[in-house]
């Protein structure tokens, strides 16, 4: 539960990061994922091997389940990034944390997991609490509404990023996981921020200071705690616990970038937070 909330924490600092980075959206994300993998590679060299370990994959299936993540990481940053530039950093940061209520969702479609019906008064308030949210003025830089569209699809991919995590659990270390999903996450973002932005590499000593903590702190810190903690305890409960990031986000967003909270966005903030809560309870 510790590694749970410090990992929630360490990553609602993110967005401020990406808001401050001098390169690409997408671009940050590759750089954030791909100096993530330095000080995965240092611990797996430096740990010793333990003597009929079986620390990854054996077949090409192995493989296959051991990328997917990255996959969905994928995903999940590309829109999540590029969010934070169109919409205000709460709004993005709360609406990426919808993951439970998808979580569950594909748990009643791939699974046959039971929905109550306390289950979709809360995805009821939810949506509603989007409605609300869309409703303020002033949500943030850019298109609003794209933004926060862009944020709802980033936070089905992240679903995808904790269900296919849970699968993982008890099979593969958290390194070995953090490794396979980094590197997949890099190889499927590369090309879309090598065509579509044209300043991928950071050149001033603040750009790398931005992506360096971005990789170190956020991604192999944050998400290094998160996959530990995903190994202890269940999908469903991990990713509500979770829901501190975006109230991590706002309240940064409001010292560090000056983003005060309108009406709308703290009642529909509420309500969402509100919607998913119930919604896990059912």
């Amino acid at each position: 539960m510790a590694a749970l909330l410090l990992g929630g924490v360490v990553i609602g600092l993110s967005p401020i990061f990406v808001r401050l980075s001098e390169i690409g959206p997408v671009s940050t994300a590759v750089w954030r994922v791909m100096l993530a993998l330095l000080p995965l590679l240092a611990l797996k060299a430096a740990l010793p091997s333990k003597g009929g370990s079986h620390d990854g994959p054996r077949s090409l299936r192995d493989m296959g389940w051991l990328a997917f993540p990255g996959v969905m990481l994928a995903g999940d940053l590309i829109a999540w990034h590029i969010s934070i530039q169109l919409t205000s950093v709460a709004n993005a940061s709360l609406l990426a944390n919808l993951a439970p209520i998808f979580v569950t969702l594909a748990s009643w479609l791939l699974f046959g997991s039971l929905v109550s019906r306390k289950f979709l008064m809360g995805l009821a308030l939810a949506v509603g609490g989007v409605f609300i949210l869309n409703s303020g003025a002033g949500s943030g830089p850019g298109a609003p509404s794209g933004g926060d569209a862009l944020a709802v699809l980033a936070s089905i991919f992240y679903a995808g990023y904790v269900l296919s995590l849970s699968r993982l659990r008890g099979r593969y270390s958290t390194l070995t996981t953090m490794l396979w999903s980094s590197a997949s996450a890099a190889l499927c973002m590369l090309p879309v921020a090598l065509v579509w932005e044209p300043n991928f590499w950071p050149v001033t000593a603040s750009a790398w200071m931005v992506v360096l903590a971005l990789g170190w702190i956020c991604h192999t810190g944050g998400q290094g705690l998160i996959i530990y903690a995903l190994a202890l305890l269940p999908a469903s409960f991990s990713s509500l616990t979770l829901l501190i990031q975006p109230v991590v986000a706002a309240c940064a967003a409001w010292l560090l970038l000056n983003e005060p909270l309108g009406p709308a966005q703290i009642v529909g903030g509420v309500v969402v937070l509100l919607g998913i809560l119930v919604a896990r309870r059912g």
